[in-house]
């Protein structure tokens, strides 16, 4: 594989000036050392849009829209990242002459050996639940649940052994490596505090297998089930998150529904594996199931490019309420219609179609209700709306879910619906949800950004930040941080994403070229992160401030080491041995934790 010598995208940058580029789409005026205008990536009345061509970087304190020339061009004209440099190199007159990349040909050569073992091992596990006799408990649950043999093929449904020896005689077999069956998630190590430290055992043990596979077909992961009541860990386990897989990413089924659901406009959402094979394979062929985890916006972009309208086939208790906001809260700013479908009481898709026929939930679909009606259909269930308390919260939840909603039309009609349910008139409530609005104007004006396919970084640490702040604004600081020597408590901190890239980094970055090319090496999320940083104004107080809140991260890491180790000191059936391991590990952790707390006192702030 080629890619762009850094040196060359250094160049580019350099012989670009942002402020020329961006002013041929945006009206810019200079304010100090930057320029601002109304942002092109989301409406607005107030120019929030900043240029700062010192740093060659833009940034939108509305949207958060921001990075490079580059990425500029990426976002406004819907270019790839080649097609945009290859654009702006024209322009400078420098011509672009491609290497090879070693590290990418690596990585696909990587990605392709694990497709090609999850695919085959996909096989192995669907010959053992059809043949093997260490199967039979099994297809004794698949026959109680009323899954033929048909069905199973359909689905290559297989069956993890419990032996870990018939796992590695298959591999040894294809010749597929310890190292790639660990970097599957299919084995995983043993800790180093264990009793066989560093050794591999089989992920999925004794249960029925589902192979999880990407839009293209491709197995990617597994979810494993238990076949038996009384079977330890938990009833659905999925493979860990690996170079193919991020199951925030993927719907079950989404390859066999795809078709079906962009023929319908429709796709109706249920919430676990055997209720979307179940209802498949009685004609309800638009349907797909998440993998057990809460709806993203990386899901909700997903459903919006196959349909117009989702149906969330849930539970009718308080949990399906609650599943049915949450995922409405992620899918309405898309545009996309948001219908429920309640289930009768007990029962979820598998077993309404299995005892009462797909008539019964065909029926459940057609009385699917709007996501508005459905809520106060509940509510009036479920609380005693006559009061003017109850109401009055209820009503301000609502207003809450319409600011959300991403037309005039939509939010109209829901106003107006939910207005005349609950005997609020129609000018306060409006009144209503427009004080709701604009509490969150900036996640609403973020629903206007371009579409990429990502995924957010977690909240950041405070301390994280403020020393990554330092080590953007000093590059003594950023040298000083590279060489100390103690980077590995990034590991064990949450947070600390931003601060591991730029002190991993191996660039100038108080050079803005050499800051623009690494920005354009970072995912989206990062890069629109890191300008946001520089946007701000840098703290004060040098490396003798960074210098403390190194040692303030020292202390949190610390805690979090001490809190993991006390949580595995509570797990039942440890043996003697371990429990004495763990008790002098936490004594000694938390005499270090206290010492190194004690001497950061005077700045308190910075470790909480």
């Amino acid at each position: 594989m080629s890619r762009i010598p850094e040196e060359t995208l250094q160049q580019i940058i350099a012989a670009t000036d942002i402020v020329d580029l961006v002013g041929r789409h945006v009206r810019l005026r200079k304010t100090g050392a930057t320029w601002k205008g109304l942002c092109p990536f989301h409406p607005e009345k107030t120019p929030s849009f900043h240029v700062n061509p010192q740093r060659g970087s833009y940034h939108c304190f509305g949207c958060q829209a921001s990075g490079t020339v580059i990425r500029f061009l990426m976002e406004h004209d819907g270019l790839q990242f080649m097609d945009a440099v290859k654009r702006l190199a024209d322009a400078a007159n420098i011509q672009i002459k491609e290497e090879f990349d070693a590290n990418a040909e690596r990585a696909a050569k990587v990605r392709n050996g694990l497709v090609k073992m999850h695919n085959e091992l996909a096989d192995w596990y669907h010959e053992l639940l059809m043949k093997s006799t260490h199967a039979a408990a099994a297809r004794s649950y698949l026959k109680s649940r009323g899954i033929n043999a048909e069905t199973a093929r359909n689905w290559k449904m297989g069956y993890a052994p419990k032996s870990g020896a018939l796992l590695q005689q298959w591999a040894e077999g294809k010749k597929f490596t310890e190292n790639l069956l660990v970097a599957g998630g299919i084995l995983k190590r043993a800790d180093e505090d264990s009793d066989r430290p560093g050794e591999t055992y089989p992920f999925f043990r004794h249960r029925l297998m589902f192979p999880i596979r990407n839009d293209y077909g491709e197995v990617i992961a597994f979810s494993g089930r238990h076949v038996e009541p009384n079977q330890g860990g938990g009833k659905y386990v999925n493979s860990p998150e690996t170079v193919l897989f991020n199951k925030s990413k993927v719907f079950f089924g989404l390859d066999k529904s795809s078709r079906a659901i962009r023929k319908a406009n429709r796709v109706i959402v249920c919430e676990g594996q055997l209720d979307m094979i179940t209802a498949f394979e009685h004609g309800f062929q638009n349907i797909l199931a998440p993998l057990g985890t809460a709806f993203t916006e990386f899901h909700a972009r997903m459903l919006k490019r196959l349909a117009e309208e989702v149906v969330l086939c849930f539970d009718s208790d308080n949990a399906g309420y609650k599943a049915a906001v949450r995922a409405f809260v992620i899918l309405a700013p898309t545009g996309i219609i948001v219908k429920v479908a309640p289930l009768p009481t007990g029962e979820d898709p598998d077993s309404l179609i299995r005892q009462q026929g797909p008539e019964a939930f065909q029926k459940v679909l057609d009385e699917s209700k709007d996501f508005f009606d459905h809520m106060i259909d509940f509510a009036s269930a479920n609380q005693n709306l006559s009061d003017v308390r109850e109401r009055t919260s209820f009503a301000a939840e609502m207003a809450g879910m319409i600011r959300l909603l991403d037309n005039t039309m939509a939010r109209d009609a829901a106003i107006q619906k939910v207005a005349v349910r609950l005997g609020i008139p129609e000018t306060d409530y409006r009144r209503q949800v427009a004080r709701a609005n604009k509490a969150g104007a900036n996640a609403t004006e973020r629903t206007g950004r371009p579409a990429e396919q990502s995924q957010p970084l977690p909240p950041q640490d405070r301390t994280s930040t403020l020393l990554c702040q330092l080590a953007l604004s000093d590059p003594e600081i950023l040298d000083w941080l590279r060489n100390c020597g103690r980077e590995e408590l990034l590991q064990d901190i949450t947070g600390t994403e931003l601060l591991a890239l730029v002190w991993n980094s191996n660039s100038d970055l108080s050079n803005p070229s050499k800051m623009g090319s690494f920005l354009t090496s970072l995912r989206k999320e990062e890069e629109s992160a890191l300008n946001a940083l520089l946007a701000q104004p840098m703290p004060t107080g040098g490396q003798p401030l960074a210098v403390q809140a190194l040692d303030a991260l020292e202390v949190k890491r610390l805690h979090n080491l001490l809190q993991h180790e006390q949580s595995r000191l509570k797990q039942p059936g440890l043996d003697s041995e371990t429990i004495v391991k763990l008790n002098s590990r936490i004594m000694a952790l938390r005499k270090e934790y206290l010492d190194r707390r004690g001497r950061l006192q005077n700045i308190a702030p910075l470790s909480e």
